[in-house]
This record gives structure tokens, sequence and C-alpha cells, in this order.
């Protein structure tokens, strides 16, 4: 004969077993549906923004580049495709898939989230750069339209994202880009970088590592068919013709034509003074805010004081008062050496 308690017991166990499985919207399978529905969400929206990032480059999306973008099956592609379809996102004709206004307006208050949020990285936190877009991918699909208004409103309504890509308005409206790339810009002549395409992530690292930045300065001083041989900030690089096209420039006035490598505050030898002419557009975020509540503006002076026994970081002197900064921090601010002051008796 089976024991009363023991068969209770088993009761009771499989009863709580079921509720942890089953219990509606905190229960196991209630949280893999959601979890389900959420991906099945991100899907149609992921293709949504793919066909419009086509249609901006010229391109006319195909059921192949959709499923090679969402990493899916061409089959499980036109799924996507038909309920985006029925749901009048997108229009199936013949030269192609085209986003109606519908699905052309849900596409670009992605965009917009997404630009949005890689500018509050890249002006908020301390984020690494070559981070910016997997958050921004993550972001893209949380906020809600109101959330992302507040976002912009925060942000003081930037036009342009960390990577130089036009920001959509709350209405849609997007500003004139250049179309230059660095490929195709003329040799010997100043240019700055206004835009830094973000994927290929591998891409995208490699022309962090050749020290290339929105705004930064570059001259294209000899080019072939594999290369372009660069100077960026006066030191010599060597950027494959991929890795070219991706970086979009402009020409500046031969007056903002400097050449040389700009003199850093890291140039500097103990007991010397220099006045600051700016900060790289490199030093971003908490540590360019920093630099700038420390006083490290145009016109400021600063002088090396003293050194640590390792040589880094040393302490310099501004406005008054001893600031430690790292020599990679140093580096970051731009600076003309200041006139010996010479006392003159009265």
């Amino acid at each position: 004969m089976v024991d009363p308690l023991f068969a209770l017991a088993i009761f009771a166990g499989s009863v709580a077993v079921l509720m942890v499985m089953f219990w509606p919207r905190r229960g196991i399978y209630a949280r893999l549906s959601q979890s389900f529905r959420l991906t099945k969400q991100v899907q149609l929206e992921d293709a949504l923004k793919h066909f419009y990032m086509w249609e901006q480059a010229g391109r006319t999306p195909t059921l192949e580049s959709l499923a090679g973008r969402l990493t899916i099956s061409t089959n499980d592609a036109a799924k996507l495709v038909t309920r985006l379809t029925e749901s009048d996102f997108v229009h199936p004709g013949r030269e192609g898939l085209t986003l109606t206004t519908l699905g052309r307006e849900s596409a670009l208050r992605l965009v917009r989230t997404h630009r949005l949020w890689e500018r509050y990285l890249a002006d908020r936190t301390g984020v690494p750069a070559a981070e910016w877009h997997d958050e921004a991918e993550i972001m893209e699909h949380s906020l809600s339209a109101e959330q992302t208004d507040a976002l912009s409103a925060r942000l003081g309504h930037p036009r342009w994202d960390p990577h130089g890509d036009p920001i959509p308005t709350a209405s849609g409206e997007l500003p004139e880009v250049e179309q230059l790339s660095l490929g195709l810009a003329p040799l010997g002549m100043a240019l700055e970088v206004v835009h830094l395409e973000d994927e290929p992530r591998e891409i995208f690292n490699g022309l962090l590592n050749h020290g290339l930045v929105l705004g930064g300065r570059v001259e294209a001083i000899e080019r072939n068919n594999r290369q372009v041989r660069v100077l960026v900030d006066g030191s010599e690089r060597r950027i494959n013709m991929v890795e070219a096209q991706n970086v979009t420039v402009r020409v500046l006035p031969e007056s903002q034509h400097t050449g040389s490598r700009p003199i850093t505050l890291a140039d500097l030898d103990l007991g010397e003074t220099a006045r600051v002419i700016d900060i790289s557009p490199a030093c971003r975020g908490s540590e360019r805010r920093r630099l700038l509540d420390l006083g490290v503006v145009r016109g400021t002076e600063i002088r090396v004081d003293m050194e640590s026994a390792a040589g880094d970081p040393v302490a310099y002197l501004i406005r008054g008062a001893l600031i430690a900064l790292r020599r990679s921090q140093a580096a970051w601010i731009r600076i003309e050496r200041a006139e010996s002051l010479v006392e003159v008796a009265d």
C-alpha cells in the first residue's frame, strides 16, 4: 500500500512543477512564448531595415539578400516577406521587393533609434567605439517612439551619429550626406573624415586601428588598384581599397591643410608650457567631458610639472590645479608650444 504522505508529496511536487511551467505571464512556457514572439518581431523589423538600407544604396533587396542578412533559409525569408506583405509593409513587384510608405516609416524609426543610441553611447558613456553598433542593434527594438523622441531631446536633437550617418528626424527627414570615398579622393589635399561605415565590424575595427575617426584629418598621398597611402595626423598608413571605400571624406580649404603631425601634450618635456588648440575627435564621452571639466579648452595654458617614476602618468598644472593624466590621454590634447615668458624688471 502506498504511503498517503508520500503520495501527497508527489502530488504537491507535480502541482508545483506545473505551476512553474504554465503560470500565466511568469511561467517558463509563457516566457518562452514571449521570447519566441520577440524573436519573430525582431526578425520582421530587421527585414524592414535591410530593405531600407539596400534602397538607400540604390540596390534592390531580394529573398537571397534578406536570408543572408538574417542568417536564415530562403524559405524562412519568404515567410517573413509574406507577413510583411500582408501587413502592407512591403510590396512585391516585377523588379523586386520595395517598401511601402508604412514600411519605410517603420524602417526609418528603427534607423533613428539605432543612430541616436550610438550617439548616446559615444557622447555620454565610455563604451568602446567597436561596441556601439551591436549595443544599438539591441536597443533599436526596445525603445518606443516616445522614448526615442525623449532621447533625441536629451542629446540636443543631433543630426549625425558618431559614424557620420544622418539621423532621421521624428518626421523622417534626412540631411544631405557627402559622397566622396577615400578611395577616390584627390591626392595631396587636406581631407576631413565625415563618415566611417560600421558594417562589417571587422572592417570598422580595421579603420579604427588605422587611427581614423570621425572629424579626423587625413591626406591621400598615393593610390593604386590595391591600396591608398594616406597621412593620418601626420603618420603614414596603408589602407586597402575595401577599407577605403568605407570611409567618406570632404575636401578642406587649403588654409586648413596642416601636413605634419599635430603637436600634443604628450610631446612636451618636463617644465615646458603650452597652449591648448583643441581636443582630438578620438576623445569621446566621459573622457572628453572630464578634460573639459578640468578646463582643457582652447587657449588654456598647461605646464608639465612632474613625472612619475615610470614616466606615466604625468602631472600637469592646469588652471592652478595639479592634474595627473596618462600619456594616452595627453596625446588627445593638441597644443602649440607657448613662448618663454621673460620677467622684465621695472
